[in-house]
Formats: structure tokens, C-alpha cells, sequence
């Protein structure tokens, strides 16, 4: 599990592509520093495991289904990439519960210059737009965002400068592809709900923990 606040932006050490998988290494000196094997990191978004690692360096395998349903086989030499170490147990969240199971990639449609920041405009599939609403969270390359405004099937999203500097999103541009996760939650209601009759009952209210009105003790 991750919160969505990055710890720092590595570097594409290399991408070694085989028939089907690949081999990404990425170098990032402060966190990299105390890996070890087996470890996870989010590494724009994307959970991987650490299957090598040596001072500075990480190396992870990417399987089939990560190159398919992320950007990370996009990535070339020197690119940077987001990184974040998994939480820990007693460790602060203070983003999002993110999981690092990528949902879908979008696009970058808009990126506006603003005093206090960036406005990125995303385009999302059409499946993960039911999950998205105005003022929830998102997650965009791994880093965990507020959703400002959605309109005509763009997702806008406010970033301010102190984040712009910190993560890769300041070098990202118009027609990029990024990775997206939806809140976790919305998707275990979905699921709780689905087969339901259609309209809110007081028997679908108990069922997600509400209880409706009248039934309160005297």
C-alpha cells in the first residue's frame, strides 16, 4: 500500500525488453540506498517488486500484463520516474490510500501555466470515469491528486508548484500517456452494490451502514 506522496524522482538506468516481459533499472541514490530484495515500490504508479539491487540502483521484472495496462514500457534511458516506498505499518498517511495497481493509462489532452501552478487536462477511459468525481482523489503517475473539475470527459487537475518541482509531472507534455489509478473505495461499493435493485432502499442502506430515517432509537 502507498499514499501517493512521492519520495523522490529517479532516473531509467535502462530497459531491457524480451519477447513478452522486461527488465527496468532505475537509479535513485537517497532511497535506493537501504533496498533490499523482495521490497515494493511504486515506481510511477505501478507497484513492482525489487528482484536486484546494488547501492543507488534498482532493478524490477516487468511482466506481460504490467507493459500492457501501463505506460513503463514507454520508458527510454534517462526519463525520470516517480518514485515511493510502500508504507509502513505506523508510517503517516498523508495523501491516499493507493495500492499501486494501475487502472488505465490517459493521455494529457491540456497542461496550463498558472501562477500557483498547473492545470493538467486528462483524458480517461470511459470505464474509470464513474469512479472519479469532483474533489476526490486520483492518482497520476503514482502521486496522489485532487480532481478539480470534469468536463466533456476531461478530468482537470490543479497541481501546485511546490509538487510540479518535486515529482516528473513539470517535464510532462501535451500528448503524453500517464498512469491512473481511482479510489479504491468506489470500486468496493460498485461491487457491494451491483445486482441491487434499482433505486435506494433501506435494506441497501443497512448493507453500506447507514441507517435510514425512522429507525432511530427512542
Amino acid at each position: 500500500m502507498f499514499t501517493g506522496l512521492i519520495e523522490q524522482v529517479g532516473v531509467v538506468a535502462s530497459l531491457i525488453r524480451g519477447q513478452q516481459a522486461a527488465k527496468l533499472m532505475v537509479a535513485a541514490p537517497k532511497i535506493f540506498d537501504d533496498l533490499k530484495f523482495g521490497d515494493s515500490i511504486a515506481v510511477n504508479g505501478a507497484c513492482l517488486t525489487v528482484t536486484h539491487e546494488r547501492r543507488g540502483f534498482a532493478e524490477f521484472d516487468l511482466s506481460a500484463e504490467t507493459l500492457k495496462k501501463t505506460t513503463l514500457g514507454d520508458l527510454r534511458i534517462s526519463d525520470k520516474v516517480n518514485l515511493e516506498r510502500a508504507l509502513p505499518v505506523a508510517g503517516r498517511l498523508g495523501g491516499h490510500l493507493v495500492t499501486g495497481h494501475i487502472d488505465g493509462v490517459g493521455e494529457i489532452r491540456a497542461k496550463i501555466a498558472r501562477v500557483e501552478g498547473v492545470d493538467l487536462q486528462l483524458s480517461v477511459p470511459s470505464e474509470l470515469l464513474r469512479y472519479i468525481v469532483i474533489k476526490g482523489p486520483i492518482a497520476v503517475e503514482g502521486l496522489s491528486l485532487t480532481v478539480a473539475d470534469i468536463r466533456d470527459g476531461l478530468v482537470t487537475i490543479a497541481v501546485i508548484p511546490q509538487t510540479v518541482k518535486a515529482t516528473n509531472l513539470g517535464e510532462r507534455s501535451v500528448g503524453d500517456r500517464v498512469n491512473l489509478e481511482v479510489d479504491l473505495l468506489s470500486k468496493y461499493i460498485e461491487k457491494h452494490l451491483r445486482g441491487e435493485p434499482k433505486g435506494i432502499t433501506d435494506e441497501t442502506m443497512m448493507r453500506v451502514g447507514f441507517l435510514p430515517m425512522g429507525w432511530i432509537d427512542n
